[in-house]
């Protein structure tokens, strides 16, 4: 049986635990909630603080932070040097491109692959992965081997897309409803930490260095051996048939599924709700604006030391902005369909006033007649670091939202799989053709705007669907509309019929 979720809530009251289950196997009730017996289910107190168990939502997405803070954060950390951490940005381009288009296949069909293997394998594989493209950018410093880059590049296109995959319908099926916006917050907060932490590798290693050059073997061999225990630790995940959540539901794998049934999931989630069409666009932009970021901003303008204190400061206000946006999407005393609103109408306001922000910058500069690079005791510092910590924010923000948004379409495990497919499969896409025109010597003038016409058209595209589908609650039964399932199909035989659904 797979780890895909139906999200059929089955509470473990003591009135529905069946009676074939010896009395001495269930743990003690915490009010009205009965777990069982087992230290998966064990709760300790930490000066009077109960700590989530093992198979709790809570503790499972916290161990899903810290694979991806050790995975795709050092992986950020290093990308936000510009260029990998050397000096030119060809071979990270290259290796980008390659990445993305492997990931846009991946990731499209990757709710199928989690389905068939589990989170466990799924995450620990997409670790490994991150590993092998440090390597490769660690052997290029010292030796031309562009076709191990490419390699490199392509299967961590894999690998990214089948982790992303699964940490998506963790984070979307696992915690309940009226808590998904705090536990993507802070998931997106333990993440980017990752790429706090890892900045401060290569700022460590190179603090005295005030000219523009490639990073230090160490920085690679760093982040390597980090890469490696994140995929390790992925391997101490629970099964989605252990997790119970703080209201002792349970979430409750599909009977059965085969591999046809998972492939149609994604044609029908196009049939039935050809509304996610409209956001397409924005999952397109989501990774659109890293090269320019990165590339034109951070890698061009900036010397080897600040480089790597501006990463530091990006990924920091992302910790903030996943925090803040959040916290407001789940606040209890607006409507889920209110907040929605509120939510698109807000990013478009912060992406004029962001990348306003931006074009100003700008026009200081170009390509072909970049300025010296800037250290941390320039004049001229401060505006550019607000700015790229201001670029950091607003990426934060767009993601929570993107997924906060996919998360309020729908309950079940099955579709908010296929969701994130899709998201993770076109936003891959997007960033592939973004990196290879990166590659190009395409001007930053370009870049900027294409960057700011995506953004803002995607979101006035999204619009009907946010305004308009986006509702304040969603029933087991609108979440099964379009598929040949019903309520009881989908319930284990396991399960007693007396079973609050």
């Amino acid at each position: 049986m797979s780890d895909t979720k139906a999200d059929i809530e089955v509470p473990a009251t003591t009135a529905e635990v069946p009676a074939d289950i010896p009395q001495e196997d269930v743990a003690a009730p915490v009010g009205d909630v009965v777990r069982p017996a087992g230290w998966k289910y064990r709760q300790f107190e930490i000066f009077g603080y109960g700590l989530p168990w093992y198979a709790s939502p809570k503790f499972q997405v916290g161990l899903v932070a810290f694979v991806c803070f050790m995975c795709p954060g050092m992986f950020n950390a290093l990308g936000g040097l510009g260029g990998g951490g050397k000096t030119t940005n060809t071979t990270a381009d290259d290796m980008n491109t390659a990445l993305y288009s492997t990931f846009a296949v991946f990731g499209f069909f990757g709710g199928t692959f989690v389905n068939k293997l589990g989170v466990k394998i799924t995450l620990a594989f997409g670790g490994i992965g991150y590993c092998i493209y440090a390597i490769a950018l660690l052997v290029s410093v010292h030796a031309d081997v562009s076709g191990f880059n490419i390699f490199a590049g392509a299967l961590l296109g894999v690998c990214a897309g089948l982790l992303w995959t699964a940490q998506g319908t963790i984070i979307l099926s696992y915690p309940q409803e009226e808590r998904k916006g705090r536990y993507f917050a802070a998931f997106w907060m333990i993440f980017n930490l990752g790429g706090v932490i890892g900045s401060l590798i290569p700022l460590g290693q190179d603090i005295h260095t005030k000219t523009n050059s490639t990073v230090s073997d160490g920085v690679y061999i760093a982040f390597i051996i980090l890469m490696f225990c994140g995929a390790v630790l992925a391997l101490f995940l629970c099964n989605a048939t252990d997790i119970i959540r703080d209201d002792g539901t349970r979430v409750v794998l599909m009977k059965n599924p085969s591999w046809q049934s998972e492939l149609m999931g994604l044609y029908e989630t196009i049939k039935y709700e050809p509304f996610i069409l409209l956001l397409f666009p924005m999952f397109w932009s989501s990774n659109w604006f890293y090269p320019y970021q990165q590339n034109a901003i951070n890698g061009a303008r900036f010397d080897t030391r600040t480089k790597a204190l501006n990463d530091c400061l990006y990924w920091g206000a992302q910790i903030w902005g996943s925090a803040i946006v959040g916290g407001l999407l789940d606040l209890k005393m607006f409507t889920r369909s209110l907040k929605a609103k509120t939510c698109l109408v807000t990013l478009f306001v912060i992406t004029m006033v962001v990348w306003g922000g931006g074009y100003a910058y700008e026009k200081k500069y170009t390509r072909a007649t970049p300025s010296p690079a800037i250290d941390w005791t320039s004049s001229d510092f401060a505006g550019p670091m607000f700015l790229y910590m201001f670029y950091g924010f607003y990426d934060a923000c767009w993601q929570t939202s993107v997924y906060w948004f996919m998360g309020a379409l729908s309950n079940s495990g099955r579709r908010t799989a296929n969701y994130v497919g899709f998201y993770k499969g076109i936003q891959s896409a997007g960033a592939a053709v973004m990196w290879s025109i990166d590659s190009r010597n395409t001007s930053f003038r370009n870049e900027f705007i294409s960057n700011w016409v995506l953004l803002s058209g995607s979101l006035i595209v999204a619009a009907p669907v946010i305004f308009l589908k986006i509702k304040d609650h969603v029933t087991i039964e609108e979440d099964l509309q379009g598929t040949d399932e019903t309520v009881a199909d989908v319930l284990p035989e396991s399960y007693p019929e007396k079973a609050v659904v």
